[in-house]
């Protein structure tokens, strides 16, 4: 019998490890953990478009692609966040980057952040299939829930989060100050019951086939997701 003053049991719980920047590779993007000498100036010439890709992050922009690099170098190289560089396996080029953080094994908890995504790759195949391989990653080794997290005010990540099937928890207020200003973060997951569904929403949109050929999109990511989600959204 159920004791309702405690939550449900999780029998044979086991702490799944924690990411070691395996590559992860899809049809159309490959994740390379994330370095300074191989990724660094490609993605600065990606970034250097669009100053306001740094807008919500607490970092950048960067002026040159030496500072980029050595920011790289400096910031980017732990284990937590454990930074990904995002290549694009038409063109060769990296177009973005993500990471793990947040990284809790005891809890099967671990978030996905720090995402900067080049124009050339937002929306697109190769920044959606990057998210369904790090997501895929996670829930394959065990972990229970996957976050995403984001300035109440950065409208696009929220919308991201909504199309890619998150479902929005709430609203943290004043929980970091971040480049001199107040932040309000807003809070997404996704489930591991959740997750098989959603995996084959994703797989749905991905297939060669979803696309015509001038690359657009025959069936949208955010239909499926909402068939996924239902009436929560």
């Amino acid at each position: 019998m159920t004791d309702k003053r405690f939550g449900v049991a999780v029998p044979d719980w086991v702490a799944p490890p924690r990411p070691e920047g395996v590559l992860l590779e899809g049809l159309y993007a490959r994740l390379e953990r994330l370095e300074a000498d191989t990724h660094a100036a490609d993605l600065h010439r990606a970034f250097s478009v669009d100053d306001g890709l740094w807008d919500y992050l607490p970092y950048g922009p960067f002026g040159s692609s030496a500072g980029y690099h050595r920011w790289v170098k400096a910031s980017a190289s732990g284990t937590d966040p454990l930074f990904y560089a995002l290549r694009d396996r038409e063109t060769g080029h990296c177009g973005g980057v993500a990471s793990y953080l947040r990284i809790t094994p005891e809890a099967g908890s671990i978030e996905v952040g720090h995402i900067c995504l080049s124009p050339e790759v937002q929306r697109g195949r190769v920044s959606t299939e990057a998210t369904f391989l790090m997501m895929q990653w996670a829930f394959d080794a065990g972990y229970r829930r996957y976050e995403w997290k984001c300035d109440a005010l950065n409208l696009p990540s929220r919308r991201a989060a909504e199309r890619l099937g998150f479902a929005y928890e709430g609203l943290f207020r004043q929980a970091a100050v971040v480049k001199g200003r107040n932040r309000d973060t807003a809070w997404y997951s996704v489930i591991d019951s959740e997750w098989p569904s959603l995996r084959e929403a994703y797989r749905a949109w991905l297939l060669p086939a979803n696309f015509r050929a001038d690359g657009s999109q025959r069936e949208r990511l955010s239909d499926l997701t909402r068939l996924v989600r239902g009436g929560d959204r």
